[in-house]
């Protein structure tokens, strides 16, 4: 590609972020050069934000249902899955997958919570008292 094609389409990460990439220049060398956003790549991205938006919502209905505690609003908000957390709380992942029960949540010591509060960079009253 040349450094002249570099996609530069709008995305929604436009604002934050710019993605390298390779291009040739006018002397046929290879160099880097900033993209904005490629269209295909942001409908992706908007389909996954959609994606994650609907399971935050799907998780929301479960706590107000007692079915799960309030940490599957928190994993999924963070698009992360029980090894991640487990991995940066250094629970078992069968531990995290018990404290999705909302009866063993409820009953966790604040030192417990705090782990948890350090991955998802909330506080341990967020945690306990989430609406």
């Amino acid at each position: 590609m040349k450094k002249t094609d570099i996609p530069q389409d709008p995305s929604p990460l436009d604002k934050f972020t710019r993605e390298v990439c390779y291009a040739v220049n006018e002397n046929g060398e290879y160099e880097t050069g900033l993209s904005r956003g490629w269209q295909v790549k942001a409908d992706a991205l908007g389909i996954t934000l959609n994606d994650v938006q609907q399971r935050v919502e799907d998780a929301r209905k479960k706590i107000a249902a007692g079915e799960v505690s309030v940490l599957l609003f928190f994993i999924e908000a963070n698009m992360m899955d029980v090894p991640m957390v487990a991995a940066y709380t250094g629970f078992w992942q069968w531990t995290v997958k018990r404290h999705l029960k909302p009866q063993v949540f409820k009953n966790l010591s604040d030192k417990k919570l705090q782990k948890y509060a350090e991955v998802f960079k909330v506080s341990v009253n967020e945690l306990r008292n989430f609406e």
